[in-house]
């Protein structure tokens, strides 16, 4: 696959590209990345801010496209765990890979982002 100004990306690698990189889609992978296997509640706990429908969402999706996998186990009350399958520990390997060089570059971003309002006299419209 080549990304550029002459190719484009075709339907079914931009769909899986948008679960992956999504915000939610990010911070799922990343957090079972982290932690193995997780309840769904502690998955929305250590994700914070995301609703229960939008994780719900996420999850399937990840779950339709193997990165994720769904255990539900037979008791009472019903305990599900999501963990990442090995496609899912592979894309979580490059997303984190991706995250730590975002989180590296902040400054450089921020100081990029300064020095274009300077130039154009505008008030930031986005800042890191």
């Amino acid at each position: 696959m080549k990304y550029g100004t002459d190719v484009k990306v075709s339907c079914p690698e931009r769909a899986i590209l948008e679960h992956v990189t999504s915000r939610w889609g990010v911070l799922v992978l990343a957090a079972l990345h982290d932690a193995g296997t997780l309840r769904f509640s502690e998955l929305r706990d250590g994700i914070g801010d995301v609703s229960e429908k939008m994780l719900t969402q996420t999850l399937r999706t990840l779950e339709r496209d193997g990165f994720v996998r769904r255990r539900a186990r037979p008791v009472i009350p019903p305990h599900v765990d999501y963990d990442l399958t090995a496609l899912g520990q592979e894309a979580a390997g490059k997303v984190r890979a991706l995250a730590a060089w975002t989180s590296s570059r902040v400054e450089a971003v921020a100081a990029a982002q300064s020095a274009y309002d300077a130039e154009r006299g505008a008030a930031p419209s986005v800042s890191v």
